[in-house]
């Protein structure tokens, strides 16, 4: 990556390709014993490629177009899923191409839409302080009732909920595509945005999401008049496992799930740069109690890897069929993880597989609906 991004080595399809394989799950720089920065190694070299590299006609609309444009941006995404329902319902979708019939594939027969209001007000009789509400793009559009569920189990911690509407995207998908300045432009919005609030931390329940507005500073280093306000941004994401780990009462196992086995699976943003598997865990023990079984390869990418599944699916459905006969061999009737790309990934491959009796749960989901 050195070597391409100096000149040493040529920019060719075959190095490009490489590049383009890579999930950017960071689970390589999580066991470096050097401490070799992959992640900001790997964003550097798609933001050099993307400057210096003609794409296909139909990769550069998928990346520049259909992802970049319109993911996120909520309302855009809800239009489009208008269309795409109707193509997946009506059975349309099978005489399609393979890859956009893989694509509707990802997308639930059932999902929730809605936003949270600015201000979801604390449900104890002790107000303990307020924290700020990462919202996200997909969240919103076909996950809202998870949001609404983070909100609740936040308030029941003692805490307002503060979701400011003029949020943007935090910039990982930008990141991670080879847009860097439009990376650091949303960093910079929200940034502003978020300083604004008077809040003790601010909360996020999307890994990938959570591993970029971590690295804000990192992502701005260069610039002076931002670098100290994004690491004073940075230092106060929380991870929603990692902040009710916190403030969260400890739960006792739930009668709701005292008869579903149930699994974890680790969102890579969330295990590797993050580093964060073992609170989650036991928060998913704290309700499932004895019925709790681990995942073998619980680490190991789903194949989403945020919008990897559509850029590269032929290695993303093998990494989904990889990770779907390892849920299906722990027996477990529940799957439980903490990003919306993980989700939607896992039900698209339980479906194929026939295994609709498994059902994939945001952690938030799991935790508010044991009560």
């Amino acid at each position: 990556m050195r070597a391409i991004q100096d000149g040493r080595l040529p920019l060719e399809d075959a190095s490009v390709k490489h590049i383009d394989l890579c999930l950017g799950c960071r689970a390589c720089e999580r066991a470096c014993p050097s401490g070799v920065r992959y992640g900001e190694l790997l964003e550097h070299t798609r933001d050099h490629i993307e400057q210096h590299h003609p794409r296909s006609w139909f990769q550069w609309f998928l990346r520049r177009f259909a992802i970049e444009q319109i993911f996120p941006y909520p309302w855009r995404l809800r239009l489009t899923l208008l269309p795409a329902r109707f193509l997946k319902v009506t059975g349309i979708s099978k005489l399609m191409p393979r890859i956009i019939r893989e694509a509707l594939e990802l997308i639930p027969n059932d999902f929730s839409t809605g936003y949270l209001p600015e201000i979801s007000s604390a449900s104890t009789d002790e107000r303990r302080g307020a924290v700020g509400l990462i919202e996200g793009c997909v969240m919103p559009v076909m996950f809202s009732k998870t949001n609404f569920a983070t909100a609740r189990l936040i308030n029941r911690a003692g805490h307002d909920a503060l979701t400011p509407s003029k949020q943007v995207c935090c910039g990982a998908l930008y990141a991670h595509s080879g847009q860097l300045e439009k990376a650091r432009h949303c960093a910079r919005q929200n940034i502003e945005v978020f300083d604004q609030l008077n809040v003790d931390a601010i909360v996020v329940n999307a890994a990938g999401c959570g591993s970029i507005l971590k690295e804000y500073g990192q992502l701005l280093c260069d610039d002076p008049d931002w670098k100290d306000r994004a690491i004073r941004f940075s230092s106060k994401v929380r991870d929603l496992t990692e902040w009710l780990a916190t403030f969260q009462p400890q739960q006792s196992p739930s009668p709701n799930y005292s008869k579903s086995k149930t699994t974890y699976h680790d969102a890579c943003h969330l295990a590797h740069p993050q580093g964060i598997t073992e609170i989650p865990r036991t928060l998913v023990k704290s309700v499932s109690g004895a019925n709790y079984v681990e995942l073998s390869e619980a680490d190991v990418c789903c194949g989403s890897a945020g919008t990897y599944n559509l850029t590269e699916p032929e290695m993303a459905a093998r990494l989904q069929r990889r990770k779907i006969e390892n849920i299906i061999k722990t027996g477990a009737e529940i799957v439980v993880t903490t990003n919306p790309g993980c989700l939607l990934q896992i039900q698209a491959g339980l479906i194929s597989a026939g295994a609709t009796h498994v059902k994939a749960m945001h952690i938030a989901d799991y935790l508010e609906s044991s009560r």
